[in-house]
């Protein structure tokens, strides 16, 4: 796909402002619900992190997949684990999974890569 992952999850930030200001009360609600499901418990934050980046391959959602693989990143996921989570993501997806695979282990590398 050879996406600029970095500038393009950086660019939804516009548009995720917009839906704050027009629909404050949804977007407080949807705030609430991210940060409950990210609250470490049984899970880690980490592994939470990686079970999401699956499930925006498998729904096949490239905003998702940028936000996803940063935080996966952000909190030490190594790329071996992101493989590994991509290979699950792509059992339950399938062919589609394959391609949005690509897609995640892509922008995962480009927020590694500090250049």
């Amino acid at each position: 796909m050879n996406l600029d992952w970095k500038t393009f999850t950086n660019e939804l930030s516009g548009g995720l402002r917009e839906l704050r200001g027009g629909t404050p009360e949804v977007m407080k609600g949807f705030s609430a619900i991210a940060q409950a499901a990210l609250k470490a418990d049984a899970l880690d934050v980490k592994t939470k992190e990686l079970i999401a980046l699956a499930i925006s391959v498998a729904m096949r959602c490239d905003d998702c997949i940028g936000f996803h693989a940063k935080a996966a990143f952000d909190r030490g996921a190594s790329r071996e684990e992101v493989l590994e989570t991509l290979g699950m993501a792509i059992y339950m997806g399938a062919g589609p999974s394959v391609m949005y695979a690509g897609h995640a282990i892509e922008a995962f590398d480009q927020f590694g890569n500090s250049g």
